[in-house]
């Protein structure tokens, strides 16, 4: 029995997070998906590619996130029976059901039978690549498009931006704070899921850390100081109280005197068999102040006392911290870091590239625009990133379905006179893989710190012009010469040119 509006608000999480999820999605996915039904072209297969047109934050590269989310949502996709119970109160402008009852019959027995490739998590992509291509019946294929990009879009975001403050960092530890600053509970946990694998060292998000195996890292709060009468006081009894664990915020009164009362928490730290990891600032001259702490903590005999800084950081501002010569070890990154602060969504797209009847030759489908850069590229398309003298050099677009052979050219799909060629002593490697057939996953999923290793591989393969944060060095991608006369026939055959 389908619940009232009324209850429902009153078990928002459970609702929210109940088994099935096929309702993820936007209406207009389930208004084709009847339209297909409807005409008789539901079994019509159909490629479909995510993809996106502009790399984030104003940077040189995208680092590919979201693909372990996407496997536990096409793995137990099902349209249960409140999905359509629900589906069934739908009305239309005359006030009559939407969909009829075979329709939502047909949705309750349907199961998936896709395709589906996709770059592993931790992938270094860049505008136009596929990220995830899906392959199978339209109207599968369809339904699927919403939840993959709100999936990949947001993902992919974070482990970006956290592949950049960890650029910025260099090596020295980035831990992601942004719980308390994140977009609701999903938010939260997809932001650690995706920090770390953009190469954070830890969450302060225990919930994640426990759903994903990702180390969790904390030290206390200004409230813990101030439930005190003296700040000394509050250290010794942390101290007594997390001997094993002793991180000390300073800045609650006077930074310089909170590192003080911290060393001397330390000697009672070191008298009793322990030692003092390390000091948090949150606040005020970061630079100064770091570097002030050193002195202290170095002359105290603490030279292997961490300093943690934590404060609206980002990778501009760590950036510029570290050109001061600020003493810091460890960064606390929260809220510019799960927000995708200086950019709110990635912008991906879920776009129709070719369709077929089943064992009919397949048909390229291309999207115009009045700009260049929305024109989508038609056939079932896969990607060749070509490695020469141990740095990746290119990655070139094409389609299966006429694959390269022999010197590969690539051309700009915005500038047809920017060319180059890749020859048989380039190594050259898919970025797509097989990760569902016919609905059944043939992936082996690596763990989360494997992803995480990956992610540092690729980064470690291009140049660092590509990586640096301003004005970065455009990596060369474009389509194989083939593909690229075909998209522009097509375009020449839909304006009336052929």
């Amino acid at each position: 029995m389908l619940t009232s509006t009324k209850d429902s608000l009153q078990r928002p999480l459970a609702d929210l997070y109940r088994q099935s999820l096929a309702l993820l999605a936007d209406e207009y996915e389930l208004t084709m998906a009847y339209g297909y039904w409807k005409s008789g072209t539901a079994e019509k297969e159909a490629a479909f590619t995510v993809f996106f047109r502009k790399n984030p934050f104003q940077g040189g590269f995208t680092l590919a996130c979201g693909l372990r989310h996407v496997i536990d949502y096409v793995r137990d996709f099902r349209f249960d029976e409140s999905d359509v119970a629900y589906l069934a109160e739908l009305r239309g402008a005359d006030d009559r059901p939407i969909f009829d009852a075979g329709f939502l019959d047909y949705l309750q027995k349907m199961r998936l039978e896709c395709d589906i490739d996709a770059v592993p998590d931790g992938t270094v992509v860049f505008p136009q690549e596929p990220l995830v291509r899906v392959v199978g019946p339209i109207i599968q294929a369809q339904i699927l498009e919403s939840a993959l990009l709100n999936i990949m879009n947001f993902q992919t975001l974070i482990a970006t931006k956290a592949a950049r403050i960890k650029v910025a960092a260099g090596d020295r530890p980035v831990i992601e704070f942004g719980l308390r600053r994140a977009q609701g509970v999903d938010g939260a946990l997809s932001a650690s899921l995706a920090a770390y694998v953009g190469g954070c060292s830890g969450t302060s998000n225990l919930l994640a850390g426990k759903l994903y195996g990702i180390p969790v890292k904390g030290t206390h709060a200004h409230s813990w100081v101030m439930s005190f009468d003296t700040e000394a006081e509050a250290f010794r009894a942390y101290a007594e109280a997390m001997p094993n664990n002793s991180v000390f915020l300073v800045d609650t009164y006077d930074t310089i005197e909170g590192v003080k009362h911290a060393i001397e928490a330390g000697r009672w730290l070191k008298d009793n068999g322990h030692r003092l990891l390390g000091i948090r600032l949150d606040s005020g001259d970061l630079a100064y102040l770091s570097i002030e702490a050193r002195r202290l903590l170095d002359q105290a005999g603490f030279r292997q006392a961490a300093i943690i800084a934590s404060n609206d950081l980002d990778e501009h501002i760590i950036s510029s911290l570290h050109d001061q010569g600020a003493q810091i070890g460890v960064w606390g990154v929260g809220t510019k870091l799960v927000t995708g602060y200086d950019q709110p969504a990635l912008g991906g797209v879920y776009k129709l590239t070719a369709v077929r009847r089943p064992g009919e030759a397949w048909q390229h489908k291309i999207k115009l625009s009045e700009q260049a850069v929305k024109i989508n590229n038609p056939g079932i398309l896969q990607v060749n990133r070509f490695m020469r003298d141990g740095l990746f050099v290119g990655d070139v677009i094409f389609d299966e379905q006429n694959p390269p052979k022999g010197p590969v050219v690539m051309v700009d799909p915005l500038d047809m006179t920017r060319r180059r060629r890749f020859d048989d002593s380039d190594h050259c490697t898919e970025l797509l893989r097989p990760i569902f057939r016919s609905g059944n996953l043939v992936y082996q999923l690596p763990s989360l710190d494997e992803t995480r290793s990956y992610a540092q591989t690729q980064l470690d393969g291009f140049h660092a012009s590509i990586k640096r944060l301003l004005n970065p060095h455009e990596y060369p991608v474009g389509l194989e010469v083939r593909l690229h006369e075909l998209k522009t026939k097509l375009i020449l055959k839909e304006r009336g040119f052929a």
